[in-house]
């Protein structure tokens, strides 16, 4: 058993220093110390580029570890799941998040929810595009996808920034664990009835489609519906939250690639993969190896939990060159794998837990950046602001304040 100790000189990875600025401590494990065992979580962390995609795609790395991680708030969730039981899982909810039902069903509920939003700022010349649009953009779609009540917006909010407290509480705060649980209780009592409910009387959303969805006589328990909604709402509204914003922060800090996405409205893409390589919104995700297995800082034993460092892993000079600049034109990203398995970056994991929301969150991302493009023509960063992220697990723009002229003055002349 190999035990590496914590390196002099790497802040530690709960501290503040480290929340500060982890991209530096990144550049230092992945040359100083690729493998260490950090003592008050219990895991090992890895950060080169080599060892996170090993970490995702080889077998022998299992998701053991969402038993302690992932159960207690959500219950027990497809990402759990291996073998035949994950397939089976996968093929009954993955259909929602396929190109054509996307494509006809849900993105009119995402260009309606986009528009709402925009309506309410698109006269003002200003807008902080973290708490007007991005916080509730995607926990708005998925509402609606589900077919839930919007008036309802504050609770889901509530409920899926306690579940990202939880699955970050890398201190094991007493208080954080407790709002947690509660939040797994509430969301129960909330569910439930209204599951029982879509099965009785099924309508054209998500919610119905996943009560009747059957394979080989195998469908999904209320329970097993309820624990994947729950997972929806944090992984789908925490991450697209964050990556939007990211997005956005990083173009207007970049005018000339920001001016090429606005005339060339195909380069969203680009910008958002180059986005979840550069800034992604999950910096850390856990695996557990069924057997010993060898990083390139030593060996890990089996059944320990190891710590993927997404965010160092993506900024790694030996995959990408030049990796703390982001271009939106760099050749290592392509676009057209980019919300795929074959994705370049770490950001939606890969192998077969690879994000089955991935081509959801390149819909709301595509979908929002055009319409807040068309509607804030000569958008820029407030003269005042001053960048700043937040965040260890999850991690993103504290806010991105813009200042604008609103189409209709530009077409008045003013």
């Amino acid at each position: 058993m190999t035990i590496v100790p914590d390196t002099p000189g790497i802040p530690d990875i709960v501290s503040a220093e480290f929340n500060a600025d982890p991209y530096s401590a990144y550049r230092i494990m992945r040359s100083e110390a690729p493998l260490i065992w950090h003592e008050p979580m219990q895991s090992y962390i890895v950060s080169r580029y080599e060892d996170v995609q090993r970490a995702f795609k080889d077998e022998v790395f299992t998701t053991a570890n969402y038993d302690w991680q992932l159960e207690p708030v959500h219950g027990r969730t497809i990402l759990q799941l291996s073998g035949r039981e994950h397939a089976v899982r996968r093929a009954l909810v993955a259909p929602a998040f396929r190109g054509g039902e996307l494509r006809d069903k849900f993105r009119p509920v995402i260009e309606r929810n986009a528009r709402e939003l925009i309506d309410e700022f698109r006269e003002d010349g200003s807008v902080d595009l973290v708490s007007q649009f991005a916080t509730h953009f995607p926990i708005n779609v998925i509402v609606d996808m589900l077919g839930l009540d919007k008036s309802d917006h504050d609770r889901f909010h509530k409920w899926y920034t306690s579940i990202i407290a939880f699955l970050g509480n890398l201190t094991q705060d007493p208080d954080v664990m407790a709002d947690g649980l509660r939040t797994r209780e509430e969301f129960a009592e909330y569910m439930i009835p209204i599951i029982r409910e879509r099965r009785e009387n099924p309508g054209d959303d998500l919610l119905s489609a996943l009560c009747r969805a059957e394979i080989d006589g195998t469908s999904m328990s209320d329970d097993d519906i309820k624990a994947f909604c729950s997972l929806l709402l944090a992984a789908g509204g925490e991450t697209t939250d964050k990556a939007l914003a990211a997005m956005f922060a990083n173009l207007l800090s970049h005018p000339d690639q920001l001016e090429a996405v606005r005339e060339d409205r195909s380069l969203i893409p680009k910008a958002f993969a180059e986005t979840l390589r550069y800034s992604p919104p999950v910096h850390m995700i856990m695996r557990q190896p069924s057997e010993d297995v060898v990083f390139s800082g030593g060996e890990v034993p089996a059944g320990s939990t190891v710590t993927c460092l997404i965010g160092a892993a993506n900024r790694d000079p030996e995959r990408y060159a030049d990796p703390d600049s982001f271009d939106i034109f760099r050749e290592e990203i392509d676009a057209s794998t980019a919300f795929t398995a074959a994705a370049g970056h770490l950001a939606f994991a890969l192998g077969r837990h690879f994000c089955v929301g991935a081509l959801l969150a390149e819909t709301e991302v595509e979908v929002a950046a055009n319409m807040l493009l068309d509607a804030m023509p000569d958008a820029r960063l407030s003269a005042d602001y001053s960048a700043e992220e937040k965040g260890v697990f999850t991690r993103g723009p504290a806010d991105v304040p813009v200042e604008f002229t609103p189409r209709s003055a530009v077409s008045a002349g003013v």
